[in-house]
C-alpha cells in the first residue's frame, strides 16, 4: 500500500498536485502538462525520496491520460475518477473556497476516504478504435448541426452552397472513418466475434456495435449487467422525502456519455416499432403513463442489458429467453 498519495487537478496546458504523507501533510506544486513537465514531477518526487505514489486523477476530458500514462509507467498505481464524486465530496466537506491548488488538496484527501481502482492505459488497439468511434460521433454531430442551419430560413444562395458542401464533406469522411472503424474491428479476432455476437440483436448495428467495444473493451470488468448500467449512467435516479417531494425518475446521467449514448439511436427506433421483441416492454411503461424519455431510457438500458448478456454468455441474442425478462 502507498503511503504517499498524489491528488492532481488537471487543465489543458497546466497540472496542480498535491503530495500527501500518512501523517495528512500536503506538498503542493504547480507544473506544465507536457512531457517535460511530467519529467519535473518525476524529479519533484526524487527530491523528497518518494520511489512511490497513489495519484488520483480527475477524468477531466483527454487532458489527464498523457500524465496518467507516464505515472503508470514508472510505476506509480494510478486512480482516473469521476469529476461528480470529487465534487460531491467538496460538498460534503463544506468547501468554501476553489483554487486549482485547494481542488488538487481534495483530490489527495478524497483518495485517502475512499477505495479506487487502479487503471491502465488502454491497448494501442483499444485507443485507436476509441478514437475513431468517438471521431465518428463528432462528424455525426456536426452533419446534424449544419442541416438544421441549412433549415433555418437562410436566403443567401452563396451560404447554402458552402453549407451543403460541409453537409457533403461531412457525409464523405462519416463513411470514410465508418470504414476504418469496421476495417479495423475485423483485424481482432476477439473483437469480430463478439462484434457478431452484438449484431445478432435486433436493432443493433455494426456501428452501434463497434461504439460498445470502444467503450466497454472488457465486460468481464463487469460481474453483472447492473454495474455496466451503472458505469453508463443508465441507472433511474429517484429523488423522494417525506410526503411532499416526489420528483419523477431520471436517467442517473453520471457515467461514460459516450457509452450511454450509443444505445439511443436503436432505442428511438425501438420506439417507432422497428423492434417486435421490446415492443411489450414499451407498451407496458406507456399504460403506466410513463413519458417518452423515460421509455427510451428504459429501452436503452434493456439493449445494454442484452449486449452484456451476449457479450458475457458468448452465445448469439436469443428472442425467447428475451420473452421472459421484459419486466426488468
Amino acid at each position: 500500500m502507498c503511503t504517499h498519495i498524489l491528488g492532481v487537478d488537471i487543465a489543458k496546458e497546466t497540472f496542480d498536485i498535491a503530495l500527501r504523507n500518512e501523517d495528512g501533510f500536503c506538498h503542493t506544486g504547480h507544473f506544465d502538462n507536457s512531457f517535460v513537465g511530467f519529467q519535473c514531477l518525476r524529479q519533484w518526487l526524487a527530491n523528497r525520496h518518494v520511489d512511490s505514489v497513489h495519484a488520483c486523477i480527475e477524468a477531466t476530458g483527454r487532458y489527464g491520460e498523457p500524465l496518467a500514462a507516464f505515472l503508470w509507467a514508472d510505476g506509480h498505481a494510478v486512480s482516473v475518477v469521476n469529476p461528480a464524486r470529487i465534487r460531491a465530496y467538496g460538498q460534503s466537506r463544506l468547501r468554501r473556497s476553489k483554487t486549482d491548488k485547494s481542488d488538487a488538496i481534495l483530490i489527495a484527501a478524497f483518495c485517502v476516504s475512499e477505495p479506487l481502482p487502479h487503471w491502465e492505459p488502454p491497448s494501442a488497439y483499444h485507443s485507436e478504435l476509441q478514437s475513431l468511434t468517438r471521431h465518428l460521433d463528432a462528424l455525426k454531430k456536426s452533419r446534424t448541426r449544419e442541416i438544421s442551419r441549412l433549415k433555418s430560413g437562410i436566403r443567401s444562395g452563396a451560404v447554402q452552397r458552402s453549407i451543403q458542401d460541409h453537409i457533403e464533406f461531412l457525409e464523405e469522411q462519416i463513411q470514410q472513418v465508418d470504414a476504418e472503424i469496421q476495417q479495423l474491428v475485423k483485424q481482432d479476432d476477439e473483437h469480430r466475434q463478439q462484434m457478431k455476437l452484438l449484431v445478432s440483436i435486433p436493432g443493433i448495428g455494426p456501428t452501434t456495435a463497434a461504439r460498445f467495444l470502444a467503450e466497454v473493451p472488457d465486460i468481464t470488468a463487469f460481474p453483472q449487467a447492473k454495474q455496466l448500467a451503472a458505469y453508463a449512467g443508465l441507472c433511474p435516479s429517484h429523488h423522494q422525502s417525506g410526503s411532499s417531494v416526489r420528483k419523477k425518475p431520471r436517467l442517473a446521467k453520471t457515467g461514460n456519455a459516450y457509452l450511454r449514448t450509443t444505445f439511443y439511436m436503436p432505442a428511438l427506433s425501438v420506439m417507432r416499432g422497428n423492434n417486435p421483441l421490446l415492443q411489450p416492454l414499451v407498451a407496458r411503461l406507456r399504460d403506466e403513463g410513463k413519458s417518452a424519455m423515460v421509455i427510451i431510457g428504459a429501452v436503452m438500458r434493456k439493449l445494454l442489458h442484452i449486449a452484456y448478456g451476449v457479450l458475457k454468455t458468448g452465445k448469439p441474442f436469443d428472442p425467447n429467453y428475451l420473452s421472459g425478462s421484459l419486466g426488468a
